[in-house]
C-alpha cells in the first residue's frame, strides 16, 4: 500500500503522506525548510483556529460564504482550538518570513477536516482563507495567542508568586539579617524588608505586562495583503473582532492602523521588553535565594531551601538550590529571546514584517517559561524555605558596620576606627565601642540594636 498521495497546487503536483490532513503547500514548506525541527507552539496554532472560525462566522453573516460551508469550517476550526491534530502542523519555525506556510497549513488542515465531515468541497484559499491574507492572519495570531497566554497563564502565575512572597513575609518577616551591598556586610535589614523588595519587583512587572494587553488586543485582521483591506468586505474587521471576542472570551478590536499592525511588530517588541524586565526581577530573586542558602557550613546559610533532589553524582549528601538555578536559566533564555525579537522587530520592510514566525515562537516561549518558573519559585522555593535564626544572630552580633549608627554621636572617623578594630580582633562591635567611647553598655545596646536599626532615622 502506498504511503503517499498526489496533491496539486498552483505550482504543480507533489507527494504528500497519505494520512496527512494538509495538502501541497504545506508539503512544499516541509520540503523547503528542514532547518531546526522546531514548530510553532500549540497556543499559536489554537489562535489560528480561532481566527479561521471567526472569519467563517463573519463571512457567512456578510453573505459571502454559504451557510453549509461556513458551518463545516467553524466546526473544523473548533477541533484546532481544542488542541486536536497538533501533529498536522509540522512546518519549521524558520520558514518564509510572513508565515504564509503556516497560514496555508491551517487552511489546508481545516479544509480537509471540514470537507471530510460535511461531504462538501471546501477550498483552503477560496473558503477557509476568505477575506484574509497570511500578512494579516499571522500578526493577528501572534497578538491573539499572546493575549490569551498572558491572561490565562502568566498574570495568574505572577499573582501566585506575589501572594507566596506576601504569605512568607507574614511568617518570617520579623527576623533581622545582615544587609549586604557589593556582597559585603552592611546595615541590618528585616526579612520583611527584603521580601517586600521582591514583591514590589513582581508587582511592578505584573503592572507593566498587563498594560501591554491594550495594544496587543488591537488586531491586524482586515488589512489583508498590505493594509488596504483588498478582497475583504469593508465590514469584515469590525464583525470579525466581535465574533472572535465572543469565542475567546477576551475583548479584541480592529487596529486603528492596519499599516502599523502589518508593517511592524512594535506591540510585541514592547511586550517582550516587559517580559525581559520580569526575567531580570526573577533572576535577582533567584540569586538572592541562592546566596542566602549558600553553605551550609562555609556559606551564608541564612535560610535553608527545601531539599528536592541529590545535588551531586560524586559528593554524598550534597543538596543544591535547583529551583532558583532553573529559574535563572529560564530567565537567561527569556533575555536571549528578547534580543531575537528586537532584531526581528526591525525587519518591517515597507508593508510587512518578514520575521513573524520567529517572533511568534520566541514571545510564546518567553511567556511559557516565565509562567512556569513563577509557579515553581512560589511553590518550591519561596513558600518552603526555613530561616536559620542562629546564623543570623551570630553574624549580626559581630557586624562592625552597625557602628554606622554612632556616626551622629562620635563622628565618621572615630566610628571607622572602631569598625576596623572589631574586624581585626573578631570581636562584637558593642565590646569594642564600649572601650573606645564614653557611651555606656546600655546606651550602646540601645543604639546598636539591629531591630531598631532596620527602622532607619537618626540615633
Amino acid at each position: 500500500m502506498s504511503t503517499t498521495r498526489i496533491e496539486k497546487d498552483s505550482m504543480g503536483t507533489l507527494e504528500v503522506p497519505v494520512n496527512a490532513l494538509y495538502k501541497a503547500q504545506t508539503q512544499r514548506a516541509i520540503n523547503n525548510f528542514p532547518i531546526s525541527g522546531l514548530t510553532l507552539p500549540a497556543p499559536f496554532i489554537r489562535a489560528l483556529g480561532y481566527i479561521k472560525q471567526a472569519a467563517a462566522q463573519t463571512n457567512v453573516h456578510l453573505k459571502h460564504l454559504p451557510t453549509d460551508k461556513a458551518k463545516a469550517i467553524i466546526d473544523a476550526s473548533q477541533h484546532i482550538i481544542d488542541g486536536e491534530f497538533i501533529e498536522q502542523f509540522p512546518v519549521d519555525v524558520f520558514q518564509t518570513g510572513s508565515g504564509t506556510s503556516t497560514n496555508m497549513n491551517a487552511n489546508e488542515v481545516i479544509a480537509t477536516l471540514a470537507s471530510n465531515k460535511s461531504g462538501l468541497s471546501i477550498h483552503p484559499n477560496d473558503d477557509v482563507n476568505m477575506g484574509q491574507s497570511s500578512n494579516d492572519v499571522i500578526p493577528t495570531a501572534i497578538h491573539v495567542s499572546c493575549v490569551i497566554e498572558v491572561n490565562n497563564q502568566l498574570l495568574p502565575a505572577l499573582q501566585h508568586l506575589s501572594q507566596a512572597i506576601r504569605k512568607k513575609n507574614d511568617s518570617v518577616g520579623k527576623f533581622v539579617k545582615t544587609g549586604r551591598t557589593h556582597l559585603m556586610d552592611a546595615m541590618p535589614v528585616s526579612f520583611s524588608q527584603t521580601l517586600s523588595g521582591w514583591q514590589a519587583q513582581i508587582d511592578h512587572a505584573y503592572a507593566h505586562i498587563k498594560a501591554q494587553l491594550q495594544s496587543l488586543s488591537a488586531l491586524a485582521q482586515g488589512g489583508t495583503a498590505v493594509g488596504t483591506g483588498i478582497n475583504a468586505d469593508s465590514a469584515f474587521a469590525k464583525l470579525f473582532n466581535e465574533n472572535l471576542s465572543k469565542n475567546v472570551g477576551i475583548s479584541f478590536t480592529p487596529s486603528d492602523n492596519f499599516f502599523f499592525s502589518i508593517g511592524s511588530q512594535d506591540s510585541v517588541v514592547s511586550l517582550s521588553g516587559s517580559l525581559k524586565t520580569l526575567a531580570v526581577a526573577i533572576m535577582k530573586i533567584s540569586n538572592d535565594l541562592r546566596w542566602m542558602n549558600s553553605g551550609p557550613l562555609a556559606g551564608l546559610s541564612e535560610i535553608e531551601l527545601e531539599a528536592l533532589q541529590p545535588g551531586s553524582s560524586i559528593m554524598p549528601g550534597k543538596v543544591n538550590p535547583v529551583i532558583p538555578e532553573a529559574a535563572a536559566m529560564a530567565c537567561a533564555q527569556v533575555i536571549g529571546n528578547d534580543a531575537t525579537i528586537t532584531v526581528a522587530g526591525q525587519s518591517g520592510n515597507f508593508e510587512l514584517n518578514v520575521m513573524l514566525p520567529v517572533i511568534a515562537y520566541n514571545i510564546l516561549e518567553s511567556i511559557k517559561l516565565l509562567s512556569n518558573i513563577s509557579n515553581l519559585l512560589a511553590d518550591k522555593a519561596i513558600s518552603t524555605f526555613k530561616v536559620n535564626e542562629p546564623n543570623l544572630q551570630a553574624a549580626l552580633s559581630k557586624n562592625p558596620i552597625l557602628v554606622t549608627a554612632l556616626n551622629p554621636i562620635i563622628g565618621y572617623e572615630a566610628a571607622a576606627k572602631i569598625a576596623k578594630l572589631a574586624y581585626q580582633q573578631n570581636r562584637p562591635i558593642i565590646d569594642v565601642a564600649k572601650e573606645h567611647t564614653t557611651l555606656s553598655e546600655d546606651e550602646l545596646c540601645e543604639l546598636l540594636n539591629p531591630q531598631k536599626l532596620t527602622q532607619g532615622g537618626l540615633s
